[in-house]
């Protein structure tokens, strides 16, 4: 062994054990073998089921190059029978070399003569090396062709180099084997994180693909914005990106279902206790008339004005944004008062039917309000029990902030300007965009798209809560519609 093929051998190791993508990783194997070998082309199976499948093929000579870069070569999977050479070293565990195909009988070489036709090329000599890891468990194979002596020639693949080709498959299966384990504790760390999500938006019939829709419209907006050279991901911050954006409402693992799911500024025990002491009080007119103590035309205006009562509250109980004339009519109403059967004066409208009556917007009290608020603390505190890796390093961050504003207004930290990171930035206008036309929510109708990217226009441009343009650029992506 050369001490150049010693450097070359130190550095593949050095490279195998740096790569985390499986198809990067499978391409530096290939390249660095046939490097290594001295070869003019090379194709590298793995074992899936009952089959070897084809991930890489090269031929430089050719300038063939196919597989690598996350697709997989259009061939056959080799079915795993002795009669042909790969499947042979593979079940065998066994480097076979030939060192001309054309003079060999022993194996079936339909594969390579069906190649050389449709190409043009002449395989001759031929290694195949088996990858196995420590517990000599088969991952694939490696089938080199056509070594080159130093004229340029095709020859045979020397003994020395069968051993030093099989000591480095040894190192490549190890390599993808990890790669391989890393790759199946990702798909289950994802798992879980859908699972999780899906889990919590399903407590309640509203709001059940929330996340979903906004991960799908990020990949999407992700996919503009680089295409438009306004900003560039890598791999892991999309996943970084992505898994913020799923885990954003972890914190509503513990929000009150009655808060989460008040559909109107009453709660329905509320409701009914209204209507029975309107009730209550129509019964103790009636009373009053049979016993003489109001007139006839008292009770009916009683009644009247019962029935005006129980109007106004299911109007403004029903109403979105409670108008000025709605209020007046409200206080007019709390102020009214009636005698019960032992003398005591009691009002028309409690006052906490009063004050949940009262809200301006939507259907939560300001202390209903905080304590959905709160989801995002919770959020923050849920995931920081999770040992995130580096690369997850601003997931428990992104996704506690999604209700920050850049004027801030936001909450929880009232976050501004600067201070709010690009990608959170992203995560809001989602988050909006999205409770915005959802057409599930309790508490409101769906908006129309083009009111719902108006309102974020306003927003951005009006009240600089939003980064106006994300949100112009948000507009022209239409990632929304898949």
């Amino acid at each position: 062994m050369t001490t150049k093929e010693m450097e070359e051998i130190l550095r593949i190791g050095v490279l195998l054990s740096e790569k985390r993508n499986l198809n990067q990783l499978l391409q530096e194997i290939l390249d660095c073998m046939m490097k290594l070998a001295h070869c003019d082309a090379g194709t590298l199976y793995l074992k899936e089921g009952d089959y070897l499948h084809f991930r890489i093929m090269r031929t430089i000579s050719k300038g063939i190059c196919v597989g690598g870069d996350g697709q997989k070569p259009n061939m056959k999977p080799v079915p795993l029978r002795k009669d042909h050479v790969c499947a042979y070293a593979f079940l065998k565990n066994k480097v076979v070399s030939i060192a001309d195909v054309k003079n060999s009988k022993k194996y079936d070489f339909s594969g390579p003569a069906k190649y050389d036709k449709e190409t043009g090329y002449d395989t001759r000599s031929m290694l195949v090396v088996p990858m196995y890891n420590q517990k000599q468990e088969g991952l694939g194979v490696l089938q080199l062709i056509n070594a080159m002596d130093a004229d340029g020639h095709v020859c045979a693949f020397s003994k020395e180099m069968e051993l030093i080709l099989q000591s480095v498959a040894s190192q490549a299966a190890i390599a993808i084997q990890n790669v391989q384990y890393m790759g199946n504790i990702k798909e289950l760390f994802w798992s879980f994180v859908r699972v999780m999500s899906t889990a919590i938006n399903k407590r309640t019939p509203y709001n059940v693909r929330h996340s979903e829709h906004m991960a799908a419209c990020a990949e999407r907006f992700m996919e503009y914005l680089e295409k438009q050279k306004k900003r560039s991901f890598s791999p892991e911050q999309r996943e970084e990106l992505l898994i913020s954006i799923w885990l954003h409402d972890i914190g509503k693992v513990i929000t009150p279902l009655k808060v989460m799911d008040k559909e109107k500024r009453l709660l329905p025990e509320q409701k009914v206790a209204f209507s029975n002491r309107m009730g209550r009080i129509a019964l103790l007119g009636k009373i009053d008339f049979l016993m003489g103590k109001l007139t006839k035309a008292e009770k009916e205006e009683r009644l009247l004005q019962i029935h005006l009562a129980e109007q106004l509250v299911d109007k403004i109980n029903n109403t979105g944004y409670l108008k000025e004339e709605m209020k007046k009519e409200l206080e007019h109403l709390a102020q009214k008062t009636y005698t019960e059967e032992d003398g005591s004066t009691l009002p028309w409208l409690t006052e906490e039917e009063y004050a949940m009556l009262s809200i301006e917007r939507g259907t939560l009290s300001q202390a209903e309000r905080k304590i959905m608020e709160e989801h995002v603390l919770i959020t923050a505190d849920l995931l920081g029990q999770i040992p995130f890796s580096s690369e997850l390093s601003h997931v428990r961050e992104w996704a506690s902030s999604h209700h920050e504003f850049l004027n801030g207004t936001g909450y929880p930290r009232h976050l501004k300007g600067d201070e709010i990171p690009y990608e959170v930035r992203m995560m809001t206008i989602l988050d909006i965009y999205d409770s915005l036309v959802a057409d599930d929510r309790p508490y409101k109708p769906a908006k129309a798209k083009e009111d719902a990217l108006h309102i974020l226009e306003l927003m951005a441009e009006k009240e600089g809560k939003l980064d106006r343009e994300l949100v112009r650029l948000f507009r022209e992506s239409k990632c929304w519609d898949d």
